[in-house]
C-alpha cells in the first residue's frame, strides 16, 4: 500500500523516509552509524559503529560484556546469528544447591559473554569497512567523552543505588562518588583502550589475549568460576530463523533459547481468532493479543531453553500450526482467562535496526540484561558484564535447569518480518520480558491495521505481568483500560518512567516505491536519522 503517515497519538516524532537509515536509541550512536554508511559502509558497518557507540553512550543497557543477536537480510537471504555465551564449565547444579533462584546479580550472575564475537563476526562475513574504523566513534567517545542524555541519566542513578558495591562498579560509573546526571560529560578511558585492542585483534584480544586474562583473574579473585578456557572456547552461531505466517506476513525470530518463539506463538494463535474484524484500539483487539501473549507465555516459560536442550518439547512442535490452532480454541472473546502450559506433544537492552540503499537491512539487539547487568566491571577495562545467568532455573529435570557449558534463557529478541518471501520491517522493541508482546503489537499494528512505523511506535503499550495482570501505560485512554477491566483483567496503570516496563521499539520498513520508513521510540533518548 502507498506510505500514509496519521499523528493517531500523541507523539514528538515523525517517521524519517530516506535510502539509507538507522534508528536506535541514543542520538550519538544513531550518528556513529551514518557516519558509516557516508563513507561507503553497508548496513552491518553501520549497526555495528551504533552497537558499540551504545556500549559507551548507554552504559545502562549494555557493555563490552554483553550477549547479542541479530537476523540480517543481505540482499538475497536472512541470516540469523546467536551470539548468547554459555554457562562457565563450573557451573554444575550443584554450585547453586540450596539456594531457590540463581543469583540476579554479582559474579555468580555472569555467563561467557559473546556480543564482542558477534561484532566480529558480522564484520567479516557481511562488513565492507575494517573493525577499526567501525569502532572509531565509540573510541572517540569513551576517550574525550560524550554528554549523558536524559533518559539513560535518569537509569544510571537508579543503577548507581543498587550496584555501587559491586566489584568495580563504582570506580568504573560513579566518577566523584555518584552516577553522572543528564548535561554532564563522562570519558572511560579504560573502556577506549579495550575497544582499541578489539579492533586491532577482530575481537580475539576479549577472548584470548589480554583482555580475557583480566576478566579470568577478576573472576578468581572473586571465586567466580569464569575462566580462560570459557572465554577461549566460545564462538557464535549461525542458527538461522524460525517463523510463523499471519496472512501474507511471516514473522521470523532467532530459535530459542530466546523468547522470539513466544511471539510466533501468540501471532499463531491470533491467525485463529477475530482480531482482523476489529480497529487496532478496540478493547477487544487488545483483549484477544493479551489472552495470545497469556498462552505463549505459559508453554514458554515450562518448556523453552537452550534448543540443544529441548529434547521431550521441541522448537517445531511449539509452533506447530495444528498445535497453536487448538490453543487458541481455549481463547474467550468475553473473558480474561488465566492459562496453564500445554502440551505440544499429542504424537535492562539495546535495540538498533539499520538499512542500506542496495537492500541489505540489520536488526540487531544486545544487552547487559538488567541495568548494568551483574554489576560487575573488570577495572581498569570498562567491561561491563551481563547477568544471564539469572535466566536459568534450579529445578531440578526443568529444559533450562543450570548447567556447563548450557545457554540460559533469554529476553533480548531481534525481529524480522518477510512479506511474500521479500523483507518488508527489520525491528525490535528492548525491555525484558515486554519484548515478544510488543513484537506482536508492531506487527499487527503496522501490517493488520495499516499504522506507519512511527504511528505504531507510539501508540499506547499493554504488558501482560502474571494471571490475570495486565499493566497499562497512562497514555492509554481510561474507557479502554475501563473495558479491559469488564472482561476479566486487572489493570495496573503505570507511568512513561517506571523503569522502561513497556520496552523501547525501534522499526525500519521497506517502502513499495524503494527506500524506507523509520520509527524510533519516543520512550528513548534516540532517533532515527537517514539520507
Amino acid at each position: 500500500m502507498p506510505f500514509r503517515h496519521d499523528a493517531l497519538y500523541a507523539s514528538r516524532r515523525s517517521p524519517v523516509l530516506a535510502d539509507n537509515l538507522v534508528s536506535t536509541s541514543q542520538p550519538l550512536a544513531v550518528q556513529a552509524g551514518l557516519s558509516m554508511l557516508a563513507r561507503g559502509g553497508n548496513a552491518v558497518d553501520a549497526a555495528l559503529a551504533a552497537a558499540a557507540t551504545l556500549t559507551v553512550v548507554e552504559p545502562t543497557g549494555n557493555g563490552l560484556g554483553s550477549d547479542a543477536f541479530c537476523i540480517l537480510w543481505d540482499g538475497k537471504e536472512l541470516h540469523g546469528l546467536n551470539a548468547s555465551g554459555p554457562a562457565p564449565a563450573g557451573w554444575t547444579p550443584d554450585r547453586f544447591r540450596g539456594q531457590d533462584t540463581m543469583p540476579f546479580r554479582g559474579w555468580e550472575s555472569v555467563t561467557v559473554p559473546g556480543a564482542i564475537a558477534a561484532w566480529a563476526e558480522l564484520s567479516a562475513r557481511f562488513g565492507t569497512l575494517d573493525l577499526a574504523t567501525v569502532l572509531a566513534p565509540a573510541i572517540g567517545y569513551a576517550e574525550s567523552g560524550f554528554i549523558v542524555s536524559p533518559v539513560i541519566g535518569a537509569l544510571w542513578a537508579r543503577g548507581a543505588e543498587t550496584l555501587a558495591t559491586q566489584p568495580g562498579y563504582a570506580e568504573a560509573f560513579m566518577p566523584g562518588g555518584r552516577a553522572p546526571r543528564a548535561g554532564e560529560r563522562f570519558r572511560h578511558p579504560g573502556q577506549a583502550e579495550s575497544l582499541r585492542m578489539i579492533a586491532e585483534t577482530r575481537g580475539r584480544a576479549f577472548y584470548e589475549g589480554p583482555l580475557a586474562e583480566k576478566i579470568a583473574a577478576f573472576a578468581r579473585q572473586h571465586g567466580a568460576a569464569l575462566s580462560e578456557a570459557d572465554l577461549a572456547g566460545y564462538s557464535p552461531e549461525w542458527c538461522g530463523t524460525i517463523s510463523t505466517a499471519f496472512d501474507d506476513n511471516e514473522l521470523h525470530e532467532i530459535p530459542p533459547n530466546g523468547q522470539g518463539i513466544a511471539a510466533l506463538m501468540a501471532l499463531g494463535l491470533l491467525q485463529h481468532t477475530g482480531v482482523r474484524d476489529l480497529d487496532a484500539d478496540d478493547p477487544r483487539a487488545l483483549h484477544l493479543q493479551i489472552e495470545a501473549i497469556k498462552l505463549a507465555f505459559a508453554d514458554l516459560h515450562a518448556h523453552v531453553a537452550d534448543s540443544r536442550f529441548m529434547t521431550d518439547v521441541t522448537p517445531q512442535h511449539l509452533i506447530d500450526p495444528g498445535y497453536l490452532a487448538e490453543r487458541a480454541r481455549l481463547i474467550d472473546i468475553d473473558r480474561a482467562q488465566d492459562y496453564g502450559p500445554g502440551a505440544p506433544k499429542h504424537g535492562g537492552t539495546v535495540y538498533l535496526t539499520t538499512a542500506d540503499a542496495s537492500g541489505m537491512m540489520v536488526s540487531f539487539i544486545q544487552s547487559n540484561y538488567a541495568g548494568f547487568g551483574s554489576g560487575v566491571v573488570v577495572p581498569g577495562t570498562g567491561i561491563s558484564l551481563q547477568n544471564r545467568g539469572a535466566g536459568f532455573t534450579l529445578t531440578p529435570g526443568h529444559p533450562n535447569e543450570v548447567a556447563p557449558g548450557k545457554r540460559p534463557f533469554h529476553t533480548i529478541i531481534p525481529g524480522f518480518l518477510m512479506q511474500n518471501g521479500a523483507p518488508r520491517m527489520s525491528f525490535g522493541v528492548m525491555g525484558g520480558p515486554m519484548q515478544a508482546q510488543g513484537h506482536v503489537q508492531m506487527v499487527l499494528r503496522t501490517q493488520l491495521w495499516g499504522q506507519d512505523v512511527q504511528t505504531a511506535v507510539d501508540a499506547p503499550r499493554w504488558r501482560f505481568v502474571k494471571g490475570r495482570e495486565v499493566a497499562c501505560e497512562e497514555a492509554m485512554p481510561p474507557t479502554t483500560r475501563e473495558a479491559l477491566a469488564a472482561l476479566g483483567h486487572a489493570i495496573t496503570v503505570e507511568a512513561p518512567d517506571s523503569a522502561f516496563g513497556f520496552g523501547g521499539a525501534q522499526l525500519i520498513e521497506r517502502l513499495e516505491g524503494g527506500g524506507y520508513a523509520a520509527g524510533s521510540d519516543p520512550r528513548k533518548d534516540g532517533g532515527a536519522q537517514g539520507f
